[in-house]
């Protein structure tokens, strides 16, 4: 199987990059392997408990993507120096007791792997 892999720069409600890289992802999972890898201050876009009046509320939407096989992760760095820290033995699938579900914090190396191993990469960015 093909493998996509999404990397998203801008925060959750900045601009509508981390909607449309769900639309991406969710029409994708029909025929690839999905990886989004959020950077920068998309590290933001996972936080549990935001309630965004009228925007959707995208960390539901990739806990939802990593339900059907995607692969999420937030960059490390950007993460810890945002205050999202790491933890081991969490339950959920994810790594960050202030993460939806389904989200981890990793490495840039781990970026540069999914890089490396697949066929298309789209960067939504400003």
């Amino acid at each position: 199987m093909k493998t996509l892999t999404i990397v998203l720069t801008d925060g959750p409600y900045i601009s509508e990059y981390s909607e449309i890289a769900c639309k991406l992802a969710e029409e994708a999972l029909k025929q690839y392997h999905v990886n989004i890898f959020l950077y920068l201050d998309a590290v933001h876009i996972p936080k549990k408990s935001q309630n965004p009046s009228f925007f959707t509320n995208v960390g539901e939407l990739l806990t939802g993507l990593a339900e059907k096989g995607a692969v999420i992760r937030a960059c490390a760095r950007c993460a810890a120096a945002r205050g999202y820290i790491a933890e081991e033995n969490l339950e959920n699938g994810n790594n960050c007791k202030d993460y939806h579900p389904g989200i981890r914090i990793s490495s840039l190396y781990e970026l540069a792997e999914m890089l490396k191993k697949s066929d298309r990469v789209i960067s939504l960015s400003r």
